[in-house]
């Protein structure tokens, strides 16, 4: 929770986890929560997330985030460096740093480039493989944080603890690390 409160800046990257988890409302909460303490929050849309484009901005209009925080991935991907946080819910082909591998099933694919900010909190059910059934390196990043479940439940968590009262916990805090997965 540190780590949010004491950002200056938030970039979130929805995908399709998003949509399944019908969680926009709960990222849009967050959002302005987050504002609300000063924190710059901006949103990195891919533009094939989801499953057809412009699903992640459809999803977030109808949540009421504004406008001019919904950023294309072109346009915010060189801001990644110099963001505190990352926030990516749901999303996986679509942030996967194997893209500049040219081995790669996804070799040259555009990504967000969301492993380029301080720390990646990465929001999803499972370790598993995206549409385009590769790993996801992202995963297993020293800077990354896993947070495994449901988007809306884990989400929702997240905005409950901000406003200091945390009603349950879904899932557990992973750190993926190259030595495997710590549980804290």
């Amino acid at each position: 929770m540190g780590l949010l409160l004491n950002a200056r800046r938030v970039i979130i990257t929805p995908g399709y986890g998003m949509a399944v988890a019908k969680a926009q409302h709960e990222v849009a909460e967050l959002t302005s929560l987050l504002k609300k303490r000063g924190i710059k929050v901006q949103f990195c849309i891919h533009p094939v997330a989801g499953r057809l484009p412009g699903h992640m901005n459809v999803l977030l209009a109808e949540a009421h985030v504004p406008y001019d925080i919904v950023e294309e991935m072109d346009d915010i991907n060189p801001e990644f460096d110099r963001c505190d946080v990352s926030i990516v819910v749901g999303a996986n082909d679509t942030a996967n740093p194997s893209s500049s591998d040219p081995t790669s099933a996804i070799a040259g694919m555009p990504v967000c480039e969301v492993w380029k900010a301080r720390t990646c909190i990465v929001i999803k059910r499972s370790l598993g493989v995206g549409y385009a059934g590769i790993d996801n390196p992202l995963f297993y990043h020293k800077n990354t944080r896993m947070y495994f479940g449901d988007a809306k439940f884990v989400v929702g968590n997240l905005v409950s603890a901000i406003r200091g009262s945390v009603q349950g916990v879904s899932g557990e805090h992973i750190s993926v690390g190259p030595s495997g997965i710590a549980v804290n």
